[in-house]
Protein backbone atom coordinates (compact mmCIF):
# COMPACT_ATOMS: atom_id res chain seq x y z
CA UNK A 1 0.00 0.00 0.00
CA UNK A 2 1.26 3.32 -1.03
CA UNK A 3 1.43 5.63 2.00
CA UNK A 4 0.41 9.19 1.04
CA UNK A 5 1.38 12.28 2.67
CA UNK A 6 -1.07 15.51 3.64
CA UNK A 7 0.74 17.52 6.59
CA UNK A 8 3.37 19.24 4.27
CA UNK A 9 2.28 22.32 6.76
CA UNK A 10 3.44 20.51 9.64
CA UNK A 11 6.86 19.81 7.61
CA UNK A 12 7.80 19.13 4.08
CA UNK A 13 10.55 16.82 2.91
CA UNK A 14 13.85 17.49 1.62
CA UNK A 15 14.01 18.27 -2.27
CA UNK A 16 16.90 15.94 -3.82
CA UNK A 17 18.45 18.52 -5.19
CA UNK A 18 18.64 20.30 -1.57
CA UNK A 19 20.19 16.43 -0.63
CA UNK A 20 22.27 16.69 -2.84
CA UNK A 21 23.70 20.26 -2.39
CA UNK A 22 23.99 19.76 1.47
CA UNK A 23 25.70 16.21 0.88
CA UNK A 24 28.51 18.15 -1.17
CA UNK A 25 28.92 20.73 1.18
CA UNK A 26 28.86 18.84 3.79
CA UNK A 27 31.84 16.57 2.51
CA UNK A 28 33.81 19.45 0.96
CA UNK A 29 33.49 22.24 3.60
CA UNK A 30 33.82 22.12 7.12
CA UNK A 31 35.70 25.60 7.64
CA UNK A 32 34.45 28.10 10.38
CA UNK A 33 33.24 30.93 8.05
CA UNK A 34 34.40 33.27 11.20
CA UNK A 35 38.36 31.85 10.19
CA UNK A 36 40.29 33.84 7.73
CA UNK A 37 42.37 31.40 6.61
CA UNK A 38 41.46 29.44 3.12
CA UNK A 39 38.86 26.97 4.51
CA UNK A 40 36.91 30.01 6.72
CA UNK A 41 36.83 32.22 3.37
CA UNK A 42 35.41 29.21 1.17
CA UNK A 43 32.93 28.57 4.20
CA UNK A 44 32.10 32.46 3.81
CA UNK A 45 31.64 32.74 0.51
CA UNK A 46 28.84 30.04 0.92
CA UNK A 47 27.20 31.92 3.55
CA UNK A 48 27.39 35.32 1.68
CA UNK A 49 25.83 33.88 -1.65
CA UNK A 50 22.86 32.01 0.08
CA UNK A 51 22.26 35.07 2.39
CA UNK A 52 22.17 37.15 -1.06
CA UNK A 53 19.89 34.97 -2.39
CA UNK A 54 17.64 34.84 0.55
CA UNK A 55 17.27 38.65 0.36
CA UNK A 56 16.69 38.32 -3.55
CA UNK A 57 14.15 36.57 -2.87
CA UNK A 58 11.84 39.02 -0.98
CA UNK A 59 13.09 42.18 -2.66
CA UNK A 60 15.25 42.95 0.75
CA UNK A 61 19.33 43.45 1.00
CA UNK A 62 21.53 41.12 1.92
CA UNK A 63 22.58 42.75 5.37
CA UNK A 64 18.84 42.93 6.06
CA UNK A 65 18.83 39.15 6.54
CA UNK A 66 19.74 37.51 9.97
CA UNK A 67 19.87 33.76 9.50
CA UNK A 68 18.24 32.01 12.02
CA UNK A 69 17.76 28.23 13.81
CA UNK A 70 14.06 28.64 11.56
CA UNK A 71 10.50 30.17 12.26
CA UNK A 72 10.07 29.83 16.44
CA UNK A 73 13.50 31.61 16.65
CA UNK A 74 13.17 34.09 13.96
CA UNK A 75 9.04 35.23 15.88
CA UNK A 76 10.87 35.36 18.71
CA UNK A 77 13.78 37.37 18.53
CA UNK A 78 11.37 40.05 16.52
CA UNK A 79 9.23 40.56 19.40
CA UNK A 80 11.16 40.11 22.05
CA UNK A 81 14.26 42.13 19.80
CA UNK A 82 11.92 45.14 18.95
CA UNK A 83 10.35 45.17 22.60
CA UNK A 84 13.34 45.31 24.70
CA UNK A 85 14.66 47.93 22.28
CA UNK A 86 11.81 50.18 22.52
CA UNK A 87 10.62 49.76 25.33
CA UNK A 88 11.51 53.40 26.55
CA UNK A 89 9.03 54.33 23.69
CA UNK A 90 5.97 51.80 24.97
CA UNK A 91 4.76 48.57 25.65
CA UNK A 92 2.00 47.67 24.00
CA UNK A 93 2.27 44.91 21.45
CA UNK A 94 -1.07 44.20 19.12
CA UNK A 95 -0.98 40.62 18.09
CA UNK A 96 -4.09 38.35 16.48
CA UNK A 97 -5.59 35.22 18.80
CA UNK A 98 -4.82 32.60 15.56
CA UNK A 99 -0.81 33.35 15.18
CA UNK A 100 1.38 30.68 15.53
CA UNK A 101 2.24 29.83 18.99
CA UNK A 102 5.62 30.87 18.30
CA UNK A 103 4.17 34.25 18.15
CA UNK A 104 1.72 33.87 21.03
CA UNK A 105 3.94 32.08 23.71
CA UNK A 106 6.82 35.06 22.81
CA UNK A 107 3.57 37.53 23.63
CA UNK A 108 2.92 35.64 26.95
CA UNK A 109 6.36 35.95 28.20
CA UNK A 110 6.78 39.36 27.10
CA UNK A 111 3.19 40.05 29.46
CA UNK A 112 5.06 39.01 32.25
CA UNK A 113 8.08 41.56 31.57
CA UNK A 114 5.91 43.91 31.53
CA UNK A 115 4.07 44.86 28.03
CA UNK A 116 1.02 44.98 27.27
CA UNK A 117 -0.58 42.68 24.78
CA UNK A 118 -3.58 43.19 22.41
CA UNK A 119 -5.19 40.49 21.19
CA UNK A 120 -7.49 40.78 18.04
CA UNK A 121 -10.25 38.43 17.24
CA UNK A 122 -10.26 37.24 13.46
CA UNK A 123 -13.59 36.29 11.45
CA UNK A 124 -15.50 32.89 10.43
CA UNK A 125 -13.11 33.28 7.67
CA UNK A 126 -9.98 33.47 10.27
CA UNK A 127 -9.33 36.94 8.85
CA UNK A 128 -8.36 40.15 10.46
CA UNK A 129 -9.98 43.29 10.29
CA UNK A 130 -8.23 46.51 9.30
CA UNK A 131 -10.50 48.69 11.34
CA UNK A 132 -9.61 46.48 14.01
CA UNK A 133 -5.84 47.24 13.76
CA UNK A 134 -6.17 50.28 13.27
CA UNK A 135 -9.02 50.91 16.80
CA UNK A 136 -6.22 49.17 18.64
CA UNK A 137 -3.47 51.47 17.70
CA UNK A 138 -2.11 53.58 20.61
CA UNK A 139 0.26 56.28 20.93
CA UNK A 140 2.71 53.84 22.94
CA UNK A 141 1.73 50.72 20.24
CA UNK A 142 6.02 49.52 19.68
CA UNK A 143 5.03 46.56 17.89
CA UNK A 144 2.51 44.70 15.22
CA UNK A 145 2.80 41.17 14.67
CA UNK A 146 0.16 39.75 12.12
CA UNK A 147 0.78 36.00 10.08
CA UNK A 148 0.65 36.52 6.50
CA UNK A 149 -0.96 33.23 5.86
CA UNK A 150 -2.41 31.01 8.76
CA UNK A 151 -1.05 27.55 9.37
CA UNK A 152 -4.50 25.69 10.53
CA UNK A 153 -6.60 26.94 8.00
CA UNK A 154 -4.90 28.37 5.40
CA UNK A 155 -6.49 32.42 5.73
CA UNK A 156 -4.55 35.34 3.90
CA UNK A 157 -4.76 38.33 6.40
CA UNK A 158 -4.35 41.93 4.57
CA UNK A 159 -0.43 42.19 5.15
CA UNK A 160 -0.40 45.15 2.75
CA UNK A 161 -2.94 47.27 3.97
CA UNK A 162 -2.00 46.80 7.28
CA UNK A 163 1.46 47.96 6.35
CA UNK A 164 0.31 50.54 4.63
CA UNK A 165 -1.82 52.18 7.29
CA UNK A 166 0.97 51.86 9.76
CA UNK A 167 3.51 54.06 7.51
CA UNK A 168 1.76 56.76 9.61
CA UNK A 169 2.77 55.30 12.86
CA UNK A 170 6.10 54.91 14.48
CA UNK A 171 4.70 51.29 15.53
CA UNK A 172 7.27 48.27 13.74
CA UNK A 173 5.29 45.67 11.57
CA UNK A 174 5.92 42.21 11.74
CA UNK A 175 4.81 39.38 9.70
CA UNK A 176 5.38 35.59 10.47
CA UNK A 177 5.71 34.31 6.15
CA UNK A 178 6.33 30.89 7.35
CA UNK A 179 3.92 29.27 5.46
CA UNK A 180 3.09 31.51 2.65
CA UNK A 181 7.11 31.97 1.75
CA UNK A 182 7.91 29.73 -1.64
CA UNK A 183 3.87 29.71 -2.51
CA UNK A 184 2.72 33.39 -2.09
CA UNK A 185 4.69 36.52 -4.27
CA UNK A 186 6.40 38.53 -1.30
CA UNK A 187 8.28 41.64 -1.64
CA UNK A 188 9.00 43.48 1.86
CA UNK A 189 8.95 46.59 0.10
CA UNK A 190 5.59 46.00 -1.56
CA UNK A 191 3.93 44.92 1.67
CA UNK A 192 5.78 47.75 3.90
CA UNK A 193 6.48 45.02 6.62
CA UNK A 194 9.41 45.79 8.84
CA UNK A 195 10.62 42.17 9.95
CA UNK A 196 9.71 39.08 8.18
CA UNK A 197 10.23 35.27 9.63
CA UNK A 198 10.57 32.48 7.22
CA UNK A 199 11.92 28.40 8.01
CA UNK A 200 13.14 25.96 5.30
CA UNK A 201 11.79 22.78 6.21
CA UNK A 202 8.33 24.32 4.89
CA UNK A 203 9.79 24.99 1.67
CA UNK A 204 11.38 20.95 1.11
CA UNK A 205 14.35 22.58 3.28
CA UNK A 206 16.48 20.89 6.14
CA UNK A 207 14.98 21.50 9.61
CA UNK A 208 17.26 23.77 11.82
CA UNK A 209 17.41 26.70 10.17
CA UNK A 210 15.62 29.81 8.92
CA UNK A 211 16.00 33.73 8.63
CA UNK A 212 14.22 36.97 9.99
CA UNK A 213 14.30 40.04 7.30
CA UNK A 214 15.19 43.05 9.53
CA UNK A 215 14.48 46.23 7.88
CA UNK A 216 17.11 48.37 7.92
CA UNK A 217 17.74 51.04 10.70
CA UNK A 218 14.96 48.42 12.63
CA UNK A 219 16.74 47.97 16.35
CA UNK A 220 16.81 44.78 18.00
CA UNK A 221 18.09 44.10 20.96
CA UNK A 222 20.29 41.00 20.86
CA UNK A 223 18.53 37.23 22.55
CA UNK A 224 21.63 35.46 22.16
CA UNK A 225 24.89 36.20 22.97
CA UNK A 226 28.43 35.15 22.09
CA UNK A 227 30.41 36.10 18.71
CA UNK A 228 29.73 38.62 16.64
CA UNK A 229 28.60 36.67 13.66
CA UNK A 230 25.47 38.17 11.96
CA UNK A 231 26.73 41.43 11.57
CA UNK A 232 26.71 40.89 15.66
CA UNK A 233 22.63 40.51 15.89
CA UNK A 234 23.06 36.68 16.76
CA UNK A 235 25.54 34.68 18.24
CA UNK A 236 26.87 30.91 17.00
CA UNK A 237 28.97 29.49 14.53
CA UNK A 238 26.71 29.40 11.07
CA UNK A 239 25.61 26.01 10.23
CA UNK A 240 27.01 26.24 6.52
CA UNK A 241 25.56 22.49 5.26
CA UNK A 242 22.02 24.15 6.46
CA UNK A 243 22.65 27.35 4.91
CA UNK A 244 23.68 25.87 1.52
CA UNK A 245 20.52 23.38 1.48
CA UNK A 246 18.18 26.61 2.47
CA UNK A 247 19.41 28.26 -0.75
CA UNK A 248 18.92 25.77 -2.83
CA UNK A 249 15.56 25.00 -1.87
CA UNK A 250 15.00 28.79 -2.48
CA UNK A 251 16.07 28.35 -5.44
CA UNK A 252 13.72 25.42 -6.67
CA UNK A 253 10.75 27.18 -5.03
CA UNK A 254 11.35 30.36 -6.98
CA UNK A 255 11.51 28.20 -9.88
CA UNK A 256 8.47 26.24 -9.56
CA UNK A 257 5.99 28.66 -7.46
CA UNK A 258 3.37 29.39 -10.20
CA UNK A 259 3.57 25.47 -10.95
CA UNK A 260 2.75 24.34 -8.12
CA UNK A 261 0.46 27.30 -6.88
CA UNK A 262 -1.71 25.97 -9.72
CA UNK A 263 -0.92 22.24 -8.97
CA UNK A 264 -2.16 22.65 -5.12
CA UNK A 265 -5.49 24.81 -5.89
CA UNK A 266 -6.21 21.44 -7.85
CA UNK A 267 -5.87 19.56 -5.55
CA UNK A 268 -8.29 21.64 -3.40
CA UNK A 269 -10.60 21.25 -6.25
CA UNK A 270 -10.54 17.37 -6.43
CA UNK A 271 -10.41 16.78 -2.61
CA UNK A 272 -14.03 19.37 -2.32
CA UNK A 273 -15.31 17.97 -5.78
CA UNK A 274 -14.92 14.23 -4.80
CA UNK A 275 -15.91 14.63 -1.64
CA UNK A 276 -19.44 16.24 -2.87
CA UNK A 277 -20.07 13.66 -5.53
CA UNK A 278 -19.37 10.92 -2.81
CA UNK A 279 -21.83 12.89 -0.61
CA UNK A 280 -20.10 13.07 2.75
CA UNK A 281 -21.61 15.78 4.70
CA UNK A 282 -18.16 18.53 5.28
CA UNK A 283 -17.84 22.13 5.71
CA UNK A 284 -14.64 24.16 4.56
CA UNK A 285 -12.79 25.90 7.61
CA UNK A 286 -12.20 29.41 6.08
CA UNK A 287 -11.89 30.85 2.59
CA UNK A 288 -11.02 28.49 -0.74
CA UNK A 289 -10.36 31.36 -2.33
CA UNK A 290 -8.73 33.61 0.05
CA UNK A 291 -6.48 30.96 1.27
CA UNK A 292 -2.55 29.79 0.86
CA UNK A 293 -2.70 27.32 -1.83
CA UNK A 294 -1.51 24.42 -0.08
CA UNK A 295 -4.13 24.02 3.01
CA UNK A 296 -7.10 22.97 3.49
CA UNK A 297 -9.28 22.56 6.22
CA UNK A 298 -12.48 20.56 6.64
CA UNK A 299 -15.09 20.02 8.99
CA UNK A 300 -17.01 16.57 8.98
CA UNK A 301 -19.87 16.50 11.22
CA UNK A 302 -20.76 13.10 13.17
CA UNK A 303 -17.39 12.16 13.34
CA UNK A 304 -14.21 13.17 15.96
CA UNK A 305 -10.91 14.20 14.78
CA UNK A 306 -8.94 11.48 16.50
CA UNK A 307 -10.83 8.65 15.29
CA UNK A 308 -10.24 10.20 11.70
CA UNK A 309 -6.46 10.16 11.94
CA UNK A 310 -6.26 7.30 13.48
CA UNK A 311 -8.33 5.57 10.27
CA UNK A 312 -6.71 7.61 8.23
CA UNK A 313 -3.30 6.81 9.08
CA UNK A 314 -4.24 2.72 9.26
CA UNK A 315 -5.17 3.65 5.33
CA UNK A 316 -1.81 4.83 4.92
CA UNK A 317 -2.96 8.47 4.95
CA UNK A 318 -1.04 10.90 7.27
CA UNK A 319 -2.79 14.22 7.23
CA UNK A 320 -3.39 15.99 10.88
CA UNK A 321 -5.62 18.02 12.95
CA UNK A 322 -3.67 21.32 13.06
CA UNK A 323 -3.50 21.47 16.52
CA UNK A 324 -1.38 20.15 19.83
CA UNK A 325 -1.58 16.20 19.87
CA UNK A 326 -1.39 15.32 23.94
CA UNK A 327 -1.73 11.58 25.29
CA UNK A 328 -4.81 10.79 24.75
CA UNK A 329 -6.63 13.80 23.55
CA UNK A 330 -5.99 16.20 21.08
CA UNK A 331 -6.42 20.18 22.16
CA UNK A 332 -8.80 22.24 20.79
CA UNK A 333 -7.40 24.44 17.97
CA UNK A 334 -7.37 27.95 19.19
CA UNK A 335 -7.56 28.77 15.48
CA UNK A 336 -10.51 27.27 15.28
CA UNK A 337 -12.08 28.69 18.44
CA UNK A 338 -11.45 32.09 17.39
CA UNK A 339 -13.32 31.77 13.92
CA UNK A 340 -16.49 29.19 15.12
CA UNK A 341 -16.57 29.51 19.06
CA UNK A 342 -16.06 27.54 21.84
CA UNK A 343 -18.88 25.47 21.57
CA UNK A 344 -18.28 24.68 17.95
CA UNK A 345 -19.09 21.41 17.08
CA UNK A 346 -15.85 21.84 14.07
CA UNK A 347 -13.68 21.94 17.45
CA UNK A 348 -13.81 18.00 17.46
CA UNK A 349 -14.33 16.98 13.65
CA UNK A 350 -11.82 19.10 11.86
CA UNK A 351 -8.85 17.41 9.55
CA UNK A 352 -6.07 19.41 8.18
CA UNK A 353 -4.57 18.11 4.37
CA UNK A 354 -1.72 20.60 3.12
CA UNK A 355 -0.27 19.52 -0.30
CA UNK A 356 3.52 19.19 -1.10
CA UNK A 357 6.48 17.43 -2.70
CA UNK A 358 5.69 13.89 -4.47
CA UNK A 359 1.88 14.66 -4.05
CA UNK A 360 0.14 13.60 -7.38
CA UNK A 361 -3.54 14.20 -9.17
CA UNK A 362 -4.36 9.71 -8.59
CA UNK A 363 -3.04 10.47 -4.84
CA UNK A 364 -5.51 13.24 -3.69
CA UNK A 365 -8.19 11.25 -5.68
CA UNK A 366 -7.74 8.31 -3.45
CA UNK A 367 -7.60 10.48 -0.59
CA UNK A 368 -10.89 11.50 -0.93
CA UNK A 369 -12.08 8.27 -1.55
CA UNK A 370 -10.55 6.85 1.67
CA UNK A 371 -12.33 9.82 3.56
CA UNK A 372 -15.77 9.38 1.92
CA UNK A 373 -15.57 5.75 3.91
CA UNK A 374 -14.03 6.55 6.70
CA UNK A 375 -16.55 9.18 7.07
CA UNK A 376 -19.32 7.00 5.99
CA UNK A 377 -18.46 4.25 8.54
CA UNK A 378 -17.77 6.17 11.72
CA UNK A 379 -21.22 7.97 11.02
CA UNK A 380 -22.84 4.83 9.96
CA UNK A 381 -24.02 6.34 6.46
Amino acid sequence: MERIYVDHAATAPMHPKVIETMTKVMAEQFGNPSSIHAFGREARHLVDEARAQLAKSIGASPNEIIITSGGTEADNYALTGVAEANKEKGKHIITTVIEHHAVLHTCQQLEKRGFEVTYLPVDEQGKVSISDVQKALRDDTILVSIMYGNNEVGSLQPIQEIGEMLREHPAVFHTDAVQAYGLMNIDVKELNVDLLSVSAHKINGPKGIGFLYVKKDVKLAPILFGGEQERKRRAGTESVVSIAGFQEAVKVAQEEREEKVKQYREFKEILVNDLKEAQIDFSINGSLENSLPHVLNLSFPGTDVEAMLVNLDLAGIAASSGSACTAGSIDPSHVLVAMFGEKSEKLRNSIRFSFGLYNTTKQIHRVAESVAAIVKRITNR
